[in-house]
């Protein structure tokens, strides 16, 4: 015979878990060992680009001299507006106002920022300026476009919370979202800047 006992819903596999310190940060406590693992990835890509800069520095500044530093700021202005934004929507959700609006006109940026780094890809190579060009090259093309990535994703999970909000939902996009903003603000002075 059937139990007629009600049975309490599953939790999810976080809710009750003992994180540690991972446990005391906003969002989804498996967001942040994403993110750690994310920052680890990039910080051995700067490095290699930093390795490979002072190998060849003259061949370095020559080709970074080639860069729009305008588009870049530009771009990491975008970014910052956007994460700010961002943390306007997750603390409208958290006050209980709707933060869809925030979150939108974070992923709106998000998509501008996208548009910029396609035209300004589209002048460096009608300029004759190719991943294969040099080892400067190489590695631009693939931190910014890895980096483009991410903000694809960082847009499309914007969107997704933004539809399903919830704190944890948001603040776990959020955290996501600043994790991309991070990356291109330490991105944009070593690529764009630094000599």
């Amino acid at each position: 015979m059937p139990s007629l006992v009600a049975h309490p819903e599953p939790e999810s596999i976080t809710a009750n878990a003992d994180w540690g310190a991972l446990s005391r940060l906003p969002g989804n406590p498996m967001m942040w060992i994403l993110i750690l693992g994310e920052l680890a990835v990039f910080g051995v890509f700067f490095v290699g680009f930093a390795v490979a800069r002072a190998l060849d520095p003259v061949t370095f500044d020559a080709s970074q001299a080639h860069l729009d530093r305008t588009i870049g700021a530009a771009n990491t202005l975008l970014l910052i507006t956007s994460g700010w934004l961002a943390a306007l929507g997750a603390r409208a959700e958290a006050s209980g106002r709707n933060p869809r609006a925030l979150l939108a006109g974070a992923a709106l940026l998000g998509f501008m920022f996208l548009a910029v780094k396609a035209w300004e890809y589209g002048a460096e190579i009608g300029a004759g300026l190719y991943p294969e060009t040099n080892t400067f090259f190489t590695l631009y093309y693939l931190l910014t476009g890895f980096h483009a990535l991410h903000v694809v994703m960082g847009v499309i999970v914007l969107g997704i919370v933004a539809w399903l909000r919830g704190l944890d939902n948001v603040e776990t996009g959020c955290a996501f979202w600043h994790m991309v903003d991070l990356i291109w603000v330490i991105l944009y002075p070593l690529v764009y800047l630094i000599r």
